[in-house]
Parts: C-alpha cells; sequence; structure tokens
C-alpha cells in the first residue's frame, strides 16, 4: 500500500522523532562523545561489525544506526547525531545540499552498483528488435541513468545537455524505433514479460533474484559517467579532518575490512577506491549543476 504524499511525511516526521528520542535515551545525541563514532547505514552489512571490531582495538567505539528512511541518515549527520553516514551516491548527496543547505561532503568511497539492462527474450544488445519497447525507472535519478545506459549500449542517443537527470523527451536519436516506457523502478524486473528488454538498478535486480552478470549490457562502473553513482562515507564538512573520524576512514580501507566489503558484495557491487579529493571535485562539479 502506498501512503498519501502528506502521511507519509509525517510518517517520516515521526520516526525521526522516535529516532531522536532513542538516541537521546540511549545517550547517542551528544556530539562530542571523545572516541565514539557513530554511522548511520541503509542495511546493516556484515562489513560493520568487522569495522566495529577492529575500531575497538584501537579504542575507537563505533556504533552503526540502520535507517529505513534514505532521508534520514543526512538530517541525523547534520543535527549531529551521527558523525558518518554511508548509504549513498554523490548523485543522491549532491542534490540533499543543494535542497536542505547542508555541508556534507564524502570521505572516501566504498562502492557503486552497476546499473544494467536485461531481458528474458534476448541475450545480446544487437538482438533487441526494431519497435519493441524498453522499460526504465520513473523516477528523476535513475530515469537518467537508464538513459545514459541506452546510450551506452549504442541503442539511443541523448541530447548533450541532458546530463544525469534526462527524460525520454532528451532523446535526439533512436535508429531502432524502440517505445521507452517509463515504469516505477520497483516493476521494472516486472516489465520484463511485457518488453523486449528492461533497465534495471542493481539493488532491484538483486532483490527480484537477478544478477548483475546476467545482464545483456551495464554501465562500465569506473566510467566518467558512473562516477556520480559512487557511493562514499559521508561527514559534516567541519568534522571532515577530525582525527577519530579519519582513523575509521582508514580502518574502513584496512584489509580486513575490505575483504569483507568484497564478501558481502557478492559481484553485485564493484569496490572503489577513489581518493576524496577526486570525490570532492565530482561532487562539486555536481552540485554547481544542481544550482544552475
Amino acid at each position: 500500500m502506498t501512503l498519501p504524499l502528506s502521511r507519509r511525511r509525517a510518517a517520516a516526521a515521526s520516526v525521526a522523532a522516535a529516532l531522536a528520542f532513542l538516541l537521546s535515551a540511549c545517550g547517542l545525541s551528544d556530539p562530542a562523545a571523545g572516541n565514539r563514532v557513530r554511522i548511520g547505514v541503509n542495511g546493516a552489512d556484515p562489513e560493520w561489525d568487522v569495522l566495529a571490531k577492529e575500531a575497538e582495538k584501537q579504542g575507537i567505539e563505533v556504533k552503526i544506526v540502520n535507517f529505513d528512511d534514505y532521508q534520514l541518515p543526512n538530517r541525523a549527520l547534520a543535527d549531529g547525531d551521527i558523525e558518518l553516514n554511508a548509504f549513498q551516491h554523490l548523485a543522491f548527496l549532491s542534490q540533499f545540499n543543494a535542497h536542505n543547505g547542508t555541508d556534507i561532503v564524502p570521505v572516501t568511497s566504498t562502492s557503486v552498483a552497476p546499473m544494467g539492462l536485461y531481458s528474458l527474450k534476448h541475450k545480446k544488445v544487437d538482438e533487441i528488435p526494431d519497435g519493441s519497447r524498453v522499460a526504465i525507472p520513473n523516477d528523476p535519478s535513475n530515469q537518467g541513468r537508464a538513459l545514459l545506459v541506452l546510450q551506452q549500449a549504442k541503442l539511443i542517443r541523448l541530447k548533450d545537455k541532458a546530463g544525469i537527470y534526462g527524460t525520454p523527451e532528451d532523446i535526439t536519436d533512436n535508429p531502432r524505433h524502440l517505445k521507452i516506457t517509463p515504469v516505477d523502478a520497483q516493476q521494472t524486473p516486472r516489465s520484463l514479460k511485457d518488453t523486449a528488454a528492461s533497465v534495471i538498478n542493481a539493488g532491484v535486480a538483486e532483490q527480484a533474484g537477478y544478477k548483475v552478470a546476467q545482464a545483456v549490457f551495464h554501465d562500465d562502473p569506473e566510467s566518467a559517467v558512473a562516477r556520480p553513482y559512487v557511493n562514499v562515507i559521508a561527514a559534516r564538512a567541519k568534522d571532515k579532518d577530525n582525527e577519530t573520524i579519519r582513523k575509521v576512514v582508514d580502518l574502513y580501507r584496512s584489509p580486513k575490512v575490505q575483504a569483507a566489503v568484497k564478501e558481502s558484495a557478492h559481484g553485485a557491487r564493484y569496490v572503489l577506491d577513489i581518493p576524496a579529493a577526486e570525490l570532492t571535485k565530482e561532487l562539486d562539479r555536481l552540485a554547481a549543476r544542481d544550482r544552475g
């Protein structure tokens, strides 16, 4: 069941209020807690337990706070209820900062999840027939990226100014006369029965039982096109050079934690180590676009 927007906002506000009460009740609301670092995540993957154990050896208490709503980890970080979060890519972070006046910055990369073109009827891009229907997600971020996937697969061409939030109206060349059909992102796997192909993001594909290796095409996780979708660990700008936070970030990049990251990725995510300066440069580029 989908709640009306007003009820969803009220529900999110209630969750935020409950979280604030919980953090306060547990003594977790004081941002100046010495050697304690709270990390907000969406889905507690096993590597966070490994990180906590490694941090404990250095006298640092790492607490993992799991959020169900994508808007809450950044709000909690901006409010000082947590010191780091790890759940978002740069494009999401840029939009959040622009819309909320926050100054949250990346301190290290984690991984990038490829977006793929899947099909139950065809094994190669070249087999997709003229005039067939191709489903893509309809939300702005995923839709724009899906169109870029189709462009990289040489199925369409987009206006140069389309950027990462392109729409079907930005298609300038469609040599196979494909019927590009936006649908809810969660419905893209189901649409495979009624379409020649569907562009599905990695998380939704994994939930539906599809592996990245099954895609007839997916974007290159190490390409410049995929850079806005690199997931990061983020901090408030004023805290990014904090000694304890830097130690935790260094521990995340340690061999033992990285081994756990790669194991939990199951091939669905590509683990990347991109310098913070490069991440900041990309965030600045995205922020300039969001402001303009």
